[in-house]
């Protein structure tokens, strides 16, 4: 193999990689409980699956407990999402994973923070490599 064709391959397998899309806002603004929004706002627990249909959205699974780290503010007429992480011992591979997932496939077990500060959505909460 020739080295402009390794080159080649190269420069385009880490074009493929390095493919990342800005997607549409969901929301102008959320709540969270800090201004980086790392605090848990409450957890949850799933009622039903929900497929994640873009990278900004998580997989959950009915049962499944969903730790709620921000809720957007939904414009008028559009859905309530909200941004959470999920928790089982059944899917370790999505712990950690942050999302966005539909705030009616979910129910609120236990709030942590009773102090929440609303704030604008940046063009990095929506995303996607």
């Amino acid at each position: 193999m020739s080295y402009p064709l390794v080159i080649l391959l190269c420069v385009g397998l880490l074009h493929q990689t390095t493919r990342a899309v800005l997607m549409d806002k969901l929301a102008d603004s959320k709540i969270c409980g800090d201004a980086e929004c790392s605090y848990v706002l409450s957890m949850a627990t799933a009622l039903d699956d929900f497929v994640a249909p873009d990278c900004r959205f998580i997989n959950i699974k009915k049962g499944q407990m969903v730790y709620v780290y921000s809720k957007l503010i939904p414009e008028e007429g559009a859905g309530v999402f909200w941004s959470g992480s999920v928790y089982s011992e059944r899917y370790v591979d999505q712990m950690g994973i942050i999302g966005y997932f539909p705030a009616t496939v979910v129910k609120e077990m236990q709030k942590f923070m009773e102090e929440t500060v609303q704030m604008p959505t940046a063009n990095v909460d929506f995303y996607c490599d």
